[in-house]
């Protein structure tokens, strides 16, 4: 029970914004796939047709067709705020393949997850060349800190298809709320 809970709880967090078609919530995408990333404390959900790699002993990427999501978790607990900033900068080219101003969305929102400070920021980032087929892409940020860890959580959408497509809102809204800490 404690698991749903925690689970629950993050899921409001990390999404506040569920995906809405014509006004009704669209129903949830299956989420038929359970993973778990390298240090055994966060797990995550996504569709069976989703490709889950492990970059290194710290970080992990999940991509769908079009949207995905990194987790990237570090030993100690760093400064919310700082580690926040470093979070941001988990982008899909290097800083100079991408243009130096970001449109935000909102920044720095904070709070409390099942025990863990909490900071969320999402924004729109322009790259210089087309990365999996787009210049502009949605990013969002979640930064956990507490429980001797800290977890980075990002999401990341084209914009135009964030912009347009609730079935992309409410996919990428169900895999990040799926995000459990242990």
């Amino acid at each position: 029970m404690r698991r749903e809970v925690a689970a629950s709880t993050l899921a409001i967090f990390l999404s506040p914004a569920l995906g809405l078609a014509g006004g009704k919530a669209l129903p949830a995408p299956a989420l038929t796939e359970q993973h778990v990333n390298s240090s055994g404390h966060v797990s995550f959900q996504t569709p069976s047709d989703w490709n889950v790699t492990v970059k290194d002993s710290s970080r992990v990427d999940a991509w769908g067709a079009d949207v995905g999501m990194r987790l990237v978790e570090r030993s100690g607990e760093q400064g919310l705020d700082s580690f926040h900033v470093d979070c941001m900068m988990e982008r899909l080219a290097p800083p100079m393949e991408t243009e130096p101003q970001v449109a935000y969305e909102y920044d720095f929102i904070g709070g409390l997850v099942n025990g863990h400070r909490a900071l969320d920021s999402a924004f729109a980032v322009r790259y210089d060349t087309e990365v999996r087929g787009h210049r502009q892409w949605r990013q969002r940020n979640v930064s956990l800190v507490g429980s001797g860890r800290s977890l980075c959580v990002v999401a990341y959408a084209p914009a135009a298809q964030w912009k347009k497509s609730a079935a992309a809102r409410a996919l990428l809204n169900a895999v990040l709320g799926s995000v459990t800490i242990k």
